[in-house]
């Protein structure tokens, strides 16, 4: 079982509205690592860090609540 990350840009209305509590919540029953954080311009942005399959079911469930840009982490993930 492969470990991935990704990383999540998530725009819309995302701030003010439990979106980070549900994104640690979902995370969590998933078995995931990784942090979520507010951004200056109103979007959220997130690492998930996992065994594929989790991190991949994760990505769906975030992508049907709103409008998400996935990439693959460029740097190390942890110092």
């Amino acid at each position: 079982m492969a470990i991935i990350a990704r990383h999540l840009m998530i725009f819309g209305r995302v701030q003010g509205v439990f979106y980070r509590n549900w994104i640690v919540e979902t995370a969590a029953r998933l078995g995931l690592a990784g942090w979520v954080r507010n951004r200056m311009d109103g979007s959220v942005e997130a690492l998930a860090e996992g065994p594929e399959e989790a991190v991949e079911q994760f990505l769906a469930l975030a992508q049907e609540l709103s409008l998400i840009h996935i990439s693959e982490p460029t740097r190390p993930l942890y110092i």
